[in-house]
């Protein structure tokens, strides 16, 4: 396994002749987009590219990255804010999170320090980021996400989400990974003998998603653990387009007083073929967190 800089704001990491993903830590895009580093291509050891990057209805959406809808007014998540009695309004609240350095980069780890800033220019947040590749086996890998967010502002930070804010079935916020569009309408998975639609603002330990690719003859399938300590709600949808997020504030504000750290950590697998409840299953048991 090893990494390589591909340029001044891109790393990429391969594994067994393959390129697991390329990480952009330093975006070049429109300010409305929400400027944050993302992951994209992400691939199975097949090769096969299982996140979207840019699309249409949500030019914001990339790949997979950490971001925020609703903090304390401002919005991480990039678009248009959802206000409460008026629906989506363009304001001048987008921020943005600025890549500040790297502390390894090495094997198949990436930590990094990042800051986050209002529109307006205040410092608002120190983040401590690491993504680690874990268990490549035959037909799967993963990636570990933890993070570490610090209330730098002076003021408590309230982090919510549409839902909190009066729009049903809206609860996305935090980790955040956008599917091809060729997935939409995949089967959705869960633990305890749960699935389908219905898993949208409900807990679980994890979740899967699985869909077939176009051009390619085959399918993958995406299985998500949520913070073991911390577990939430899921936004999870398969159409109008294929999006999976373990919530920070589906329909609850969480606060976090000044000086305070938001710790979380995510396993994200990425797997070859259609996995059904069985393997899915036995995964989560043989790969305990």
């Amino acid at each position: 396994m090893r990494i390589e800089r591909l340029r001044d704001d891109t790393l990429a990491v391969r594994a067994r002749g393959v390129e697991l993903f390329r990480y952009v830590y330093r975006p070049d895009m429109p300010p409305f987009e929400g400027p944050k580093p993302y992951l994209h291509p992400v691939r199975t050891l097949a090769g096969d590219v299982v996140t979207g990057y840019r699309p249409h209805d949500h030019r914001w959406h990339k790949g997979i990255q950490l971001t925020a809808s609703h903090v304390s007014g401002q919005n991480f998540w990039g678009g248009g804010s959802y206000v409460r009695d008026q629906g989506y309004v363009d304001l001048p609240n987008v921020g943005v999170m600025w890549h500040e350095e790297f502390t390894e980069a090495s094997g198949g780890r990436i930590a990094e320090r990042l800051t986050w800033h209002t529109q307006a220019g205040e410092h608002w947040a120190d983040e401590r980021r690491e993504l680690t590749v874990r268990d490549v086996e035959d037909d799967s890998w993963a990636l570990e996400f933890a993070t570490s967010l610090t209330n730098v502002r002076g003021e408590a930070l309230e982090f919510g989400s549409p839902t909190t804010n009066g729009r049903p079935a809206a609860g996305y916020s935090g980790l955040f990974w956008r599917g091809p569009r060729a997935f939409t309408d995949g089967r959705i998975m869960a633990a305890d003998g749960q699935a389908g639609p219905e898993m949208m603002g409900r807990p679980a330990r994890w979740l899967a998603y699985s869909a077939p690719h176009d051009e390619v003859d085959r399918s993958s399938t995406l299985l998500f653990f949520d913070d073991p300590d911390h577990g939430g709600d899921w936004f999870v949808r398969s159409t109008p387009f294929a999006a999976v997020n373990p919530s920070l504030a589906f329909a609850e504000e969480l606060v976090l007083p000044p000086g305070g750290t938001l710790r979380r950590r995510y396993r994200i697998v990425i797997a070859d073929g259609t996995w059904d409840r069985e393997r899915l299953e036995t995964y989560a048991k043989e790969h305990p967190r």
